[in-house]
């Protein structure tokens, strides 16, 4: 049996490989043999994650005549890549991408350093920012006022507080979702709401469809679940999502579970528009896939055509929730310390997830839930969100205008909402630039952490967390790194000098 999850035909490979030939080519580069080039644009389109791992290619004369080239060059091609790695064939069962064993290298981490440890350090390993003062403060002041009923209860509320799910309830109706208390369960954090639903309906082998690239932490707890990936490739640059992968993949794959950011999407700052939404609704529902919504940067747009406000919720084409489940969350709009999230589905689901939620972590804290329902309740939580999109607005073009100036080479999409930007770094390796970056006193996480299988090794993840003379300060040193890494540098590296922004 093939280990393969999904399928590229021989007209959408043979698109791929044309879409390449619009990069430029190096200084003084020589065309390679046609095999070559074959081999070697197959395997870019793996490394970048346009093509995913374990994807059935198609039989060698079918791309033959897609491309009008001869069978010959696509057998020396395929041979090319089997040798390298990049591709395993069976007897009567085809061929399908892959990477080499012991690639990529270790990726470096998303863990943000302890306060201590930061100073020689400038960290971009975590898109977290400080809490937007005073509300932080205000809003525990407020729970604080409003804790004393509930200390005289036993304190487990495994759906969340009454008042909370019926403030995040009105939340989704003011958008144009009517929705009802019963179908909200407030959870710690984004994460929590997603191990919850991960276990309710993803067991052990079961496929996960997600996007490639996807937010890393989330694929590490799928991973851990025992959950099958199945990558499905972003289209390129900010355009959203590519519907007619999400089709095949849906249809082909099986998978119990997709999973999606359609709001300013984690790490690329993609948006999906409208149509798109209601097509992988549609597409979906046709497959009988659960779809797993994740709303934790919808708040955070960062350009003012989006003041009137976004597209419609992608749970706006599945109101009841029988194929939709949202995930909602404090922690990115807000703060990162303010564990509070939510799920929004039918409320059978609801009651399904809080039955569950027994054997895991019986409910959320109190004193933050009424600090949110505080926010909520009181306007606090749009003065507060203000805040933090004018703080990340004012990082995002402070490092976009370092990095251009720095690190010329370095290819992006700005994007117009959330708080990562998606860098492809020049044909270096990602892990190499996050190995160097550690010793010239910059924390970066390389694209491998965003992939499935060891794709996106030519890009890092750089977030709005700095901003001013701290940003200038960090593209500086991610071309430092750059250096050392283009030149085969090793060694110790000159000692980052102490930073205090």
């Amino acid at each position: 049996m093939a280990h393969w999850t999904s399928a590229v035909g021989a007209a959408q490979l043979a698109r791929l490989l044309t879409s390449q030939q619009d990069r430029p080519a190096g200084p003084g580069s020589r065309r390679p043999p046609a095999y070559r080039a074959l081999a070697d644009g197959i395997r870019l389109l793996v490394l970048e994650g346009r093509v995913p791992v374990a994807a059935r290619l198609p039989a060698e004369r079918e791309l033959a005549l897609a491309l009008t080239v001869s069978r010959t060059t696509v057998a020396a091609a395929y041979e090319a890549l089997r040798a390298e790695g990049f591709l395993e064939s069976r007897r009567g069962a085809g061929s399908w991408t892959a990477v080499p064993a012991g690639n990529p290298l270790p990726a470096r981490g998303l863990e943000p350093l302890p306060p201590e440890a930061l100073g020689s350090v400038i960290d971009l390993g975590c898109a977290s920012l400080p809490a937007p003062e005073p509300w932080l403060t205000r809003a525990v002041q407020g729970a604080l006022e409003e804790l004393p009923p509930y200390a005289h209860t036993h304190g487990d509320y495994p759906a969340g507080l009454p008042a909370l799910r019926s403030m995040i309830a009105e939340r989704y109706t003011a958008r144009g979702i009517p929705t009802m208390p019963e179908q909200i369960m407030v959870t710690t954090g984004a994460m929590g709401a997603m191990d919850a639903i991960c276990h309710l309906f993803a067991g052990r082998g079961e496929r996960i469809a997600v996007e490639s690239p996807s937010y890393a932490n989330i694929l590490q707890l799928m991973r851990e679940a025992g959950a099958r990936l199945v990558p499905v490739a972003m289209a390129e640059g900010l355009a959203g999502w590519d519907l007619d992968r999400w089709r095949q993949v849906l249809r082909e794959a099986a998978p119990r579970l997709a999973y999606v950011v359609a709001d300013f999407h984690n790490p690329t700052g993609a948006l999906a528009d409208e149509d798109q939404r209601r097509r992988l609704v549609d597409a979906a529902r046709s497959a009988g896939t659960v779809l797993v919504a994740d709303e934790t940067m919808t708040e955070l747009w960062l350009d003012e055509e989006y003041e009137a406000g976004m597209p419609r919720p992608v749970c706006g084409f599945d109101p009841a929730g029988s194929t939709v489940i949202t995930v909602g969350s404090a922690s990115k709009a807000f703060w990162a310390g303010m564990r509070i999230g939510w799920v929004r589905a039918a409320p059978d689901v609801i009651r399904s997830l809080v039955a569950a939620r027994a054997y895991a972590d019986l409910g959320t804290p109190v004193l933050e839930q009424l600090a949110v329902n505080w926010l909520f309740s009181t306007g606090g939580w749009e003065q507060a969100v203000a805040l933090r999109r004018a703080q990340a607005r004012e990082n995002r073009d402070a490092l976009v205008a370092a990095l251009r100036r720095e690190l010329p080479e370095w290819e992006f999409e700005v994007p117009k909402g959330g708080l990562t930007l998606w860098v492809r770094a020049g044909g270096l390796s990602g892990s190499r630039l996050a190995e160097a970056g550690e010793r010239v006193g910059v924390r970066v996480p390389s694209g491998p952490r965003f992939g499935v299988d060891g794709a996106f090794e030519g890009y890092v993840r750089l977030p709005f967390t700095v901003g001013g003379a701290v940003a200038d300060e960090a593209a500086t040193r991610l071309a430092a790194a750059s250096r050392l890494v283009r030149t085969g540098a090793t060694g110790d590296a000159e000692s980052p000098r102490t930073f205090v922004a």
